[in-house]
């Protein structure tokens, strides 16, 4: 079992260093992906006619394999961090854009009515109404992202050990230990299931209001 734990000092890392990097390389993207979705899903729901053109883009672009991606951003940005999470930042946008706009326009017109009658203005209607009620959906997106993202920083290992736990997939060819391989997998499922439970958890407190059979 030591063996398990025992990181290849090429690696520069220990165990906990090798989660915490893995961590930031997957969240950062899903994070920087919710914020360029919000603004763009609203203007999706104003602007019906650009849904279909803004889906189309992020659909392509997530088709576009993460090797193809590196290899053009790694004349700008080099064997960094940064390259890998650049991808997983567009990768994200495919789920939180329709996730997002999908909860805003499941907000019923009367509600909008009111908040309209009570004199809120559209960026405030949008912030203290719409979004609030879209937030199981926008969630849901979420945790797609996330567990998405978990598991596709590993592909970082293929320029310059970027890949945080999925540097320990190929130690594990050099070093013919296959211990190691094992440790990569277990360990990014567990951080992937955990983060679903965490998001999860913070679905339930931002949305009281739903029955507890409906967040599950």
């Amino acid at each position: 079992m030591s063996g398990f734990f025992d990181i290849p000092s090429d690696l520069q890392n220990t165990y906990f260093g090798l989660i915490g990097l893995h961590l930031r390389e997957a969240l950062i993207p899903v994070l920087a992906g919710l914020l360029v979705s919000l603004p763009v899903a609203q203007l999706c729901v104003r602007l019906r006619w650009l849904y279909p053109p803004v889906l189309g883009v992020t659909t392509i672009l997530y088709a576009i394999p993460s090797l193809a991606f590196f290899v053009v951003l790694i004349d700008y940005t080099g064997q960094t961090e940064t390259t890998v999470m650049i991808p997983l930042s567009v990768y994200s946008l495919v789920v939180l854009v329709p996730a997002i706009v999908d909860g805003v326009r499941s907000v019923p017109e009367e509600t909008l009515a009111a908040a309209t009658a009570m004199g809120l203005g559209p960026v405030r209607r949008y912030f203290q109404v719409q979004l609030p009620i879209a937030v199981p959906a926008i969630i849901a997106g979420l945790r797609v992202a996330t567990v998405s993202s978990i598991s596709l920083v590993s592909v970082g290992m293929l320029i310059g050990n970027q890949g945080a736990l999925g540097n320990l997939l190929n130690d594990a060819n050099i070093y013919h230990r296959p211990e190691l391989a094992v440790n990569s997998v277990v360990t990014t499922a567990v951080l992937a299931i955990l983060a679903d439970a965490a998001l999860v958890l913070v679905r339930r407190v931002l949305t009281p209001w739903m029955p507890k059979e409906s967040t599950r």
